[in-house]
């Protein structure tokens, strides 16, 4: 359901950045308070919205406001804010602000329904640190077909500014859960009956050989020094990307597409029998 983001009864204009509510979108760009994420862009914004995201405040640039784009966000969140771009600029944590920033309620924990659709797909992510590979696995996830996606404390927030503009609208409709560790998120897809894989650098399976059918949970991350030893020797399977020398490893958001789509071209073979 659409939420309109405030009350008033008119747009108003923020001139200063002394303004709370400049305040409040620098806390949830930095810290994530209050169960808040910051959306930066018109297209976030719109997915945000086409998602049923509740969405509580937004502003937009006094100068971009009649761009196309922008004038239809106005028609849908019309108790939007005006500010002038200095004060955009104060509450956009990009370095090349878009025009509109707005405020919205994270997801609620997304464990339910990523065991129950379908046959589960699951990508664990280990340890993820930087926002923006983690928001191009979540979009990777998304597109080939994941059911969820299990991220450690220890990694990046899904919903940090930084991961969702990776992400591109895929956070707010792919089911994620965050666990304290690798060990936590493995215990969580066993206690839903699938079986783990690890993606390892050398010494797996290759990944067209493994049995990829089926309720899965794919384990990557460890982003540097790979997954630690006990999660590998704890998997099911152990599963490679076989790699041209001398490249030895993907970047993990690279490597969870196609270990991702593999699964989904299996699956779909299977189906074709």
């Amino acid at each position: 359901m659409l939420q309109t983001v405030s009350e008033r009864s008119e747009p108003s204009s923020i001139t200063s950045r002394r303004n709370p509510l400049v305040a409040r979108f620098r806390d949830a760009a930095e810290r994530g308070s209050n169960g808040l994420m910051l959306l930066d862009g018109a297209h976030l914004l719109s997915e945000a919205l086409d998602a049923g995201v509740e969405v509580t405040d937004v502003a937009i640039a006094n100068g971009a406001a009649e761009r196309p784009e922008l004038s239809a966000l106005r028609r849908r969140v019309p108790h939007a804010v005006l500010a002038s771009d200095i004060v955009i600029a104060a509450m956009s944590p990009a370095r090349s602000p878009s025009g509109v920033v707005a405020l919205a309620r994270r997801p609620v924990e997304g464990t339910p329904g990523m065991f129950s659709r379908g046959t589960p797909l699951v990508v664990i992510a280990v340890d993820v640190q930087d926002p923006g590979n983690f928001g191009a696995l979540l979009r990777s996830a998304e597109a080939g077909g994941a059911t969820g996606v299990i991220a450690t404390e220890s990694g990046a927030d899904p919903f940090g500014w930084k991961a969702l503009r990776g992400a591109m609208g895929s956070a707010f409709r792919l089911p994620v859960a965050r666990v304290s560790d690798g060990a936590a998120a493995v215990a969580l897809a066993r206690s839903h009956g699938l079986r783990v894989a690890a993606a390892i650098g050398r010494g797996g399976t290759p990944m067209s050989d493994a049995d990829l059918t089926g309720p899965l949970a794919l384990v990557v991350g460890g982003e540097g020094s790979g997954l630690l030893e006990a999660l590998v020797t704890a998997a099911d399977a152990r599963i490679t990307i076989p790699m041209t020398p001398p490249v030895e490893s993907l970047n993990v958001s690279v490597a969870a597409a196609l270990l991702v789509f593999e699964a989904r071209r299996q699956r779909a073979s299977h189906r074709d029998r």
